[in-house]
């Protein structure tokens, strides 16, 4: 029994083309679907000012006084993307099917698998981009991924074009 289906979106029209495949099972089948985006993690660094109390210890060599930089890791578009699938759940909200939503940070075909694990998820329904010889090849396709990684089925759908 289908009783969760992940769909994973990107923001490209091209994503959505996976939208109404789940829509249909969902609503035969009486599923809820997970609506998921995955946003990039940004590297960085972030000034740090030492506090009073370590400022007061002796200085050795190499070390600096005043502002650090520290290492930091953000989500980028987070905001973005909760918006977009707040739009992209209201047509399935509005046919009575239980929708939740989810942004997630990190690498897209990875956390993708990880959050289909953790949420005990029966299907996963994606578009296909479509990208071929040297896109594929540089930056790998997302759907091709979790076909080899996902421990449940997948339903890729050819985006037109």
């Amino acid at each position: 029994m289908i009783k969760k289906i992940l769909v994973p979106l990107d923001g490209s029209g091209l994503a959505e083309c996976a939208l109404p495949y789940a829509e249909e099972l969902a609503q035969a089948l009486g599923s809820a679907v997970a609506l998921v985006s995955v946003t990039n993690r940004s590297q960085g660094f972030w000034p740090f000012e030492e506090s009073k109390e370590r400022e007061q210890h002796v200085l050795t060599p190499g070390d600096r006084p005043g502002p650090h930089l520290v290492p930091v890791s953000v989500c980028s578009m987070e905001e973005q993307a909760a918006q977009y699938l707040d739009t992209a759940a209201k047509g399935m909200e509005g046919k009575g099917i239980k929708v939740t939503k989810e942004v997630i940070c990190g690498k897209t075909a990875e956390e993708i698998i990880i959050y289909a694990n953790i949420n005990n998820s029966d299907l996963i329904i994606m578009s296909s981009h479509g990208r071929g010889g040297p896109g594929k090849l540089i930056r790998g396709s997302v759907a091709q991924k979790i076909l080899k990684s996902a421990r449940i089925p997948v339903m890729i759908i050819r985006a037109p074009g």
